[in-house]
């Protein structure tokens, strides 16, 4: 679908300071809108310059409140599909409810999936997130998504700030292939933990798989909610004779007590980006490190406006 209005960038109430990010490297204004809510609650969006026929992007991660999140870039995308623009491109950092991607269990919806349809039938023609949870959900979209990577980000900040003698650690099964993308980048081992989860939130880690005896270990995941997997992770590994213990994850969900379990652990640091906003959360870990994926969306919204292919962002 080719565009005949230029681009415009607009922003929820998520994550102001990276759409801010995205516009600096785009050299552009982020779009003008109103947005605010009504004494009862109730989300009221206005956009005040003209979209008609315009390429727009609308940056709103669904991070928590994820409700409240989730309700205004579906109002925002309501507002842009009545106003008239060519094509409207929700860019979702964070993609809430990813975790619900599957019957697992009896009587348990598929949010992820439902999500997607709301976000598709509110006016979305296009996708574009950051590790989602499970690869399967771009596939939940009958939309187009561009599912990019923090990979390149971090482990650019580890190739400038290597560690010696370096195993990479999935965190459980299911994150084996990112943790052996990363091993195989920074030229070093591979090791897993047996992780079971009776219910949500609550996981137990059994066993440690590979040789971490001696060596710097790095926990890669996709994102850290409350804490809990993780530091039992890290607690397996010293138990297992780690020398040292780092981590990275993209989405710093990091609800309830989970800055102060990491601060408690035997972690290291830390490193995790700007997809979701820490400012309004109290995390004084003076080892946490946030990277910043601005650029890396700005380059995937220029190249979706001008037609040419994402392929150059993976590497």
């Amino acid at each position: 679908m080719s565009t005949t209005g230029g681009i415009k960038v607009f922003s929820g109430t998520a994550n102001r300071a990276l759409t801010e990010e995205i516009c600096n490297y785009l050299s552009c204004d982020i779009g003008s809108a109103t947005a605010e809510r009504f004494s009862d609650g109730e989300f009221n969006f206005q956009i005040t310059e003209n979209v008609r026929g315009s390429d727009v992007f609308i940056v709103q991660p669904t991070c928590p409140p994820t409700d409240g999140h989730l309700m205004e870039l579906l109002v925002m995308l309501d507002a842009f599909r009545r106003s008239s623009a060519e094509r409207v491109t929700a860019v979702i950092p964070y993609y809430g409810y990813a975790r619900s991607d599957k019957k697992d269990r009896p009587r348990v919806p598929i949010a992820a999936k439902l999500v997607a349809n709301l976000i598709s039938a509110a006016g979305a023609h296009r996708i574009l997130t950051i590790d989602l949870h499970a690869a399967q959900i771009q596939g939940f979209f009958d939309i187009p998504v561009d599912h990019l990577f923090s990979a390149p980000v971090m482990i650019g900040y580890y190739q400038a700030n290597p560690l010696p003698n370096l195993t990479v650690v999935a965190p459980d099964t299911g994150g084996a292939e990112r943790a052996r993308a990363y091993a195989k980048r920074l030229g070093a081992e591979l090791a897993l933990c047996d992780k079971r989860r009776g219910k949500a939130n609550e996981a137990e880690v059994m066993n440690v798989v590979g040789d971490v005896r001696e060596r710097n270990c790095l926990i890669v995941d996709d994102m850290c909610d409350t804490g809990g997997s993780l530091t039992k992770v890290a607690k397996a590994l010293t138990e297992a004779g780690a020398a040292s213990i780092h981590a990275c994850f993209t989405h710093p969900v990091l609800s309830g007590q989970a800055c102060m379990k990491l601060k408690q652990s035997d972690i290291k640091q830390v490193v995790t980006t700007n997809t979701i906003p820490l400012e309004d959360r109290v995390c004084d870990m003076a080892n946490i490190k946030v990277l910043s994926i601005g650029p890396l969306l700005a380059k995937a919204i220029k190249s979706i406006h001008e037609e040419t292919s994402v392929s150059s962002l993976f590497v």
